[in-house]
């Protein structure tokens, strides 16, 4: 019997070794991607939207990415990170941590008990369902934007509140088309000059008056001087956090000591 005893806590440290060892991962946001899985853009959108969360409710949400759970219970190391955090606020423990393990496709969501009468269990498991196809396509940023949303709403419709919308932003968007420099100003002048060609030869003469050239002009330079920043292709999946975009209020101000008592879902993908 002892040497059985024996033997099944070597087998229990062993297993211990290999598991995640969640005292190195820190928060440094909202967003904490220890994975890599996600682009600037996605950590962005989605930090700035559970930022807008707490504002508006006082709820916290944590989002994690890891690479690998070490044979670890998605279930059990989510509960161990969730504690270890605090996430939500102490005393009226309302938090969510949405976590990803890239590797084993393997997704939790742990509630805390605040929001626990809030988001049941099968709105969780729900949530988790409806991401699977975007995770599937590799698009991580825009299957925890997704998720983050569904929770939000459902958060703020229990308050009384309406949070601002995150703009979606397409899984391949373009790269960023910058005109700038003496190559804008380049643009321009030809522009100009092929504008004057063609009301001369219309009988225009000259910039005087309106007309279809006239609209033309405006319409490209228009377009040229408010598309300096870029432009790219349409789709969910992101947050398009440039000028004049993003949400108000301030950011992470730190986890503030909630707990869980394990409710929520997971699912793989």
């Amino acid at each position: 019997m002892r040497v059985f005893r024996t033997a099944v806590l070597t087998i229990l440290l062993c297993s211990a070794g290999f598991a995640l060892d969640t005292s190195k991962l820190q928060p440094r946001g909202y967003v904490n991607d220890f994975a890599h899985a996600l682009d600037p853009r996605s950590a962005q959108a989605i930090e700035a939207y559970c930022a807008n969360v707490e504002q508006k409710t006082g709820v916290q949400m944590a989002i994690v990415t890891v690479d690998t759970l070490d044979g670890d219970a998605i279930e059990d190391l989510t509960n161990r990170l969730y504690h270890q955090w605090g996430v939500g606020k102490k005393g009226t423990d309302e938090g969510i941590m949405l976590l990803l393990a890239i590797k084993d496709h393997k997704q939790r969501a742990e509630i805390g008990y605040g929001l626990e009468p809030v988001i049941t269990d099968a709105d969780a498991g729900a949530i988790l369902r409806g991401i699977r196809p975007i995770l599937r396509q590799g698009n991580y940023g825009g299957a925890l934007l997704a998720a983050a949303q569904e929770f939000g709403q459902q958060i703020a419709q229990s308050k009384g509140v309406v949070l601002d919308p995150a703009r979606p932003v397409g899984p391949g968007r373009a790269p960023q088309t910058e005109v700038n420099g003496g190559g804008f100003f380049a643009v321009v002048i030809g522009i100009i000059v092929v504008i004057f060609i063609l009301r001369m030869l219309s009988g225009g003469g000259g910039f005087g008056g309106g007309g279809g050239t006239g609209f033309l002009a405006g319409m490209i330079l228009g377009n040229l001087m408010g598309g300096r920043r870029g432009w790219g292709a349409g789709g969910f999946g992101g947050y398009d956090g440039g000028s004049g975009g993003g949400f108000g209020g301030g950011g992470f101000g730190g986890f503030g000591g909630g707990d869980s008592g394990g409710g929520g879902a997971s699912s793989n993908w």
